[in-house]
């Protein structure tokens, strides 16, 4: 896998996850289409393991590192399901592109990354301005919705620090490993949760909850994970995570053309604050090194 297909791969998968985490849990709840799809996930990894006779290494790195993944993957994807019962699926991927400043604040303190990049800073800055600016026509939010807001930016912030001990553990391992590994870790927590708190499976489920719970089975826990991993090997964490200012701008088309959620003149000039935001942010250093 080269890492530049990694990096699409990601995009497409985080584009269309929003949208399909509605569906698979409109009619079923979340608790269940959650744990669905992870159970789901996690037979599809160790089967990829056994058929091609990959090892599945447990020396002390490799266990920190599933042990930091599945947490990170439990807790994280508990609020972003929980929020998205509530606000639209466009506006979850809006607030989950605050991914980028966080992840970037976040690796400078644990990883020691240096904050004195200008290009990278005001990339970043102009990405989060980008979200506000799509951010503001959501006026008079109900209470519930504010706390899907605030439980999917929970997400966000959870699943930065995970990302960020992964990277500072450094364990060589295969990104297979560290998805299944990581999904081992957290079905358990999943399941468990469900059992406690629903525990009823459902009696009916439509085509369209099928499709979207195995669509994130394998696509969204399975090649969107083994792809983020690879590519968290090769770059930054800061790098990876400022993909997600150009996942927003797909997630809300996506769910304008397919779920009816609003796209007007204000959503148009954000995602074009954040494609330039990510713009400067891979090429921007460049220019200011020319500048000098």
């Amino acid at each position: 896998m080269s890492v530049p297909a990694s990096l699409m791969g990601i995009v497409l998968i985080w584009s269309t996850t929003p949208l399909a985490i509605k569906w698979s849990s409109e009619e079923v709840g979340f608790l269940f289409g959650l744990s669905a799809r992870m159970l789901l996930g996690v037979a599809i990894c160790l089967t990829l393991i056994a058929l091609l006779r990959q090892p599945f290494k447990w020396h002390r790195a490799a266990r920190y590192t599933y042990l930091a993944s599945g947490l990170g993957l439990y807790f994280a994807m508990m609020c972003v399901y929980w929020g998205a019962q509530y606000i639209s699926s466009g506006l979850v991927a809006v607030v989950y592109g605050l991914l980028p400043m966080l992840t970037f604040f976040i690796s400078s303190i644990v990883l020691g990354d240096s904050l004195r990049q200008p290009a990278k800073l005001l990339g970043a800055v102009l990405g989060f301005v980008g979200l506000l600016v799509v951010f503001n026509p959501q006026d008079g939010l109900s209470e519930m919705a504010v706390a899907g807001v605030a439980a999917v930016f929970a997400s966000a912030v959870i699943h930065s620090l995970s990302m960020v001990w992964v990277k500072r553990i450094g364990a060589e391992i295969s990104a297979l490993s560290v998805t299944a590994g990581g999904l081992s870790v957290a079905v358990p927590l999943y399941l468990c949760t469900w059992f406690l708190f629903d525990g009823q499976l459902p009696e009916v489920m439509s085509e369209k909850t099928i499709s979207s719970i195995v669509y994130l089975g394998v696509m969204g826990s399975v090649v969107g994970f083994i792809a983020f991993y690879y590519a968290l090997r090769h770059v930054s964490a800061s790098a990876i995570a400022l993909l997600t200012l150009i996942t927003p701008v797909l997630a809300l088309a996506l769910g304008y053309c397919f779920n009816q959620e609003p796209l007007n003149a204000e959503i148009i000039s954000g995602a074009m604050l954040i494609i330039l935001g990510l713009a400067l942010h891979n090429w921007g250093g460049r220019l200011f090194r020319l500048s000098v």
